[in-house]
């Protein structure tokens, strides 16, 4: 197994061979909305013309030759060489954050499954200490920090700066784009607001997420204060990862699903709006993603934030998916019909008849038809399934071909 050293990282960012894989420059002090990725603006001053990775061309609703793919969660505990490496870095925190070692962790799907994305491994929390709320992961528990649930408590959090608290994430993404090249896309990611809040409300994972939806109730205006702070500095971690290298960024808000859509309304969709919307004010051409678990009622609003892709889970049949997101942006006077990705239910991978995983397969690629579909999972890989067949899944949508 090839660890990357630091002394190894530090030399894939400094020493890029093309425009396309350039090390993306520092943050600049201000910005204007017409700014252009740091990717394009190199290669517009190489005076070369280069191609986008597949699964940003397909985000962006272009033709394309076969329809991409990767799998959420697919860096992690199904993949062995991931197990074994575990056994050295025994806590989450260190495979996370010690950049090297998120980057192989990152790469081992890549290498042994050819997916045509590669998504940084990280955690949506992994920016919030830098916000001023600690937090522990327990292994068998999960993440632990101590609850806000005061105005009080509430002004410990403060104004990130990404290059101090994390800047492990931008040494991985820079080591990552130079690892993989110019056909894959490199993937950052960030936690909504409300899906964040509902770890520093409740201190802990949560089940029914009492303690949030009784702030939401009682204390909206308290809420509302912690989705904004959240909201303003998850903004701009999403650009310091494009700034880093991320080629796209999906956001996370999911536990919104477990929200009624006027809640929803509320504490969610316009927070999930502020984070796109800074995304696009700064780098346009830069896709983004929306995931939230169970959203089957919430489709039509998801697709109103303006995000350019919904990413479907398996409760919504993919060829009424793709209606009910472009209907979610006509009526939020958003102009084109929008993408999607997903969205295979992650148990199908655990089935030993490979006819159904390739069966399962094939439907979802027909009724999502041959443009703005990234395929997927309907959620994150599950950790006991077979790599063969994960690698089986990967190979039939690489495979496929629209007719």
């Amino acid at each position: 197994m090839k660890l990357y050293t630091a002394a190894t990282i530090l030399s894939l960012t400094l020493a890029s061979s093309s425009a396309f894989t350039a090390a993306p420059p520092a943050r600049p002090a201000t910005r204007l909305a017409s700014s252009a990725p740091a990717t394009a603006t190199a290669a517009a001053a190489d005076g070369k013309k280069t191609q986008d990775p597949l699964l940003i061309r397909a985000a962006r609703g272009e033709k394309v030759e076969r329809t991409p793919v990767w799998m959420m969660r697919q860096a992690g505990r199904h993949i062995k060489e991931y197990r074994d490496l575990c056994k050295k870095y025994p806590t989450f925190r260190e495979r996370s954050e010690i950049p090297e070692v998120a980057v192989e962790v990152s790469l081992q799907p890549w290498r042994n499954y050819q997916t045509d994305g590669c998504i940084l491994f990280s955690d949506i929390l992994t920016p919030l200490p830098g916000i001023g709320c600690e937090f522990v992961i327990d292994e068998k528990v999960g993440p632990i920090m101590t609850p806000i649930r005061s105005y009080d408590e509430a002004k410990k959090m403060h104004k990130l700066d990404p290059t101090v608290s994390t800047p492990f994430v931008a040494e991985a993404l820079q080591a990552l784009r130079e690892a993989v090249g110019p056909e894959t896309a490199v993937l950052g990611f960030v936690g909504c607001p409300y899906t964040l809040a509902t770890y520093i409300v409740e201190g802990k994972t949560s089940k029914e997420y009492l303690e949030i939806k009784k702030m939401a109730m009682t204390e909206p205006k308290l809420l509302h204060t912690i989705l904004q702070t959240l909201a303003d500095n998850i903004g701009d971690y999403a650009l310091y990862q494009i700034e880093s290298g991320a080629q796209l960024i999906q956001i996370f808000d999911s536990w919104a699903g477990h929200l009624s859509p006027r809640d929803y309304d509320e504490f969610a969709a316009p927070y999930q709006k502020q984070i796109l919307d800074k995304i696009k004010a700064n780098y346009p051409d830069i896709p983004t993603v929306t995931y939230i678990k169970h959203s089957g009622a919430l489709v039509e609003r998801i697709a109103g934030t303006g995000v350019d892709v919904v990413s479907l889970d398996w409760t919504v049949d993919m060829a009424e998916g793709r209606d009910r997101v472009a209907a979610g942006r006509k009526a939020a006077g958003l102009s084109g019909r929008g993408g999607v990705q997903g969205n295979l239910d992650p148990a199908v991978l655990l089935c030993d008849n490979h006819d159904v995983i390739k069966e399962r397969t094939h439907e979802i690629l027909k009724k999502a038809g041959p443009t703005g579909h990234v395929m997927n999972l309907g959620h994150g890989i599950e950790a006991i399934t077979p790599e063969e067949n994960a690698h089986f899944f990967i190979e039939t949508v690489r495979n496929y071909r629209h007719e």
